[in-house]
């Protein structure tokens, strides 16, 4: 019993995703079936962000202020190198 206890604790969040996407499939079914188009869009972009919740939680990826920080400073310096190697004249016309 205390095994089980355990992996639920620890698998508390890749459950609750695990389950919000189940909802999210089965809710989008059901709007286009009845033609509530715009609804299932909403569940599909609620679907697509649990299953990237979902392969995050079990990467062991944290998501926080900080790795965004850092994420968007890299992406930058990626950016301005790219741009400063460049040729000033491109594209052509």
């Amino acid at each position: 019993m205390g095994t089980l206890t355990a992996s639920l604790a620890l698998m508390r969040w890749e459950l609750l995703s695990a389950v919000m996407m189940f909802f999210a499939s089965t809710f989008n079914v059901r709007c286009r079936q009845t033609s509530h188009n715009a609804l299932a869009f909403v569940f599909t972009g609620i679907g697509i962000g649990m299953s990237c919740w979902f392969v995050t939680g079990l990467l062991g990826i944290t998501i926080s202020t900080v790795n965004l920080l850092n994420f968007w400073h890299m992406t930058k310096d990626a950016f301005v190198e790219v741009m400063s190697r460049t040729p000033s004249d491109w594209p052509m016309p």
